[in-house]
């Protein structure tokens, strides 16, 4: 059982590692961690680049997020002797492992994104239903308040409302807050310039002309 897990948790790990903030430096030639907040993920990508990048960086790491869960179920359902909690266990070992990836990928000193386009294709492969409307908030959110990071701390607190009313067993629940947590660590700064004024503007994206 331990070792399936640390062998979930590495595969989940090293998909994590695969980033889009990497495809955005080729096109670019902008290493988003030497410019805006120093995060190679889609908020900075599309504040420092605009939200053509933005989109780009976006889609690379929801798309792993996706095709990790998918890739997990699949795997696990040709698997007849395990439960339904042991299969989510797994599936939620290896969303860890992806967030962990993207968050901490060892090629970039263990300091890449922040995991939030990741979370996304992570809720997206496990009900796509619930991630739209988690979406349709971040969205509401982020522009009403013009910060992307309250759109980011509302899709935590979903998928973490999500994890505990139907996800069977508890652990997923823990891992799901276990993210989060680490979510608002990553974005402390972001929440101390929120309180000070100086976070950058949703609007001022579109202002980029790249």
């Amino acid at each position: 059982m331990i070792k399936a897990v640390i062998i979930f948790l590495l595969v989940g790990y090293l998909i994590g590692c695969i980033h889009g903030s990497k495809v955005a430096q080729f096109l670019s030639g902008v290493d988003l961690k030497k410019t805006g907040h120093g995060n190679a993920g889609a908020s900075n990508a599309t504040l420092s680049l605009g939200w053509k990048y933005g989109i780009l960086v976006a889609l690379i790491d929801i798309g792993k997020g996706v095709a990790a869960i998918i890739g997990a179920q699949a795997y696990l359902a040709d698997i007849t002797q395990l439960t339904e909690v042991q299969v989510w266990l797994f599936t939620y070992i290896v969303a860890a492992g992806v967030i962990l990836g993207h968050n901490f990928p060892f090629y970039m000193g263990f300091k890449g994104g922040k995991g939030t386009a990741s979370i996304i294709g992570i809720l997206l492969a496990i009900d796509w239903k619930i991630c739209l409307f988690a979406l349709i908030l971040f969205v509401i959110f982020s522009f009403v308040t013009n910060y992307l990071i309250v759109g980011v701390l509302e899709f935590y607190l979903v998928f973490c409302t999500v994890t505990f009313l139907w996800i069977p067993g508890t652990v997923p629940t823990i891992i799901a807050l276990l993210l989060f947590c680490i979510a608002i660590i990553l974005h402390i700064e972001n929440i101390k310039r929120l309180m000070l004024g100086t976070e950058p503007k949703v609007t001022s994206a579109f202002n980029k002309k790249k």
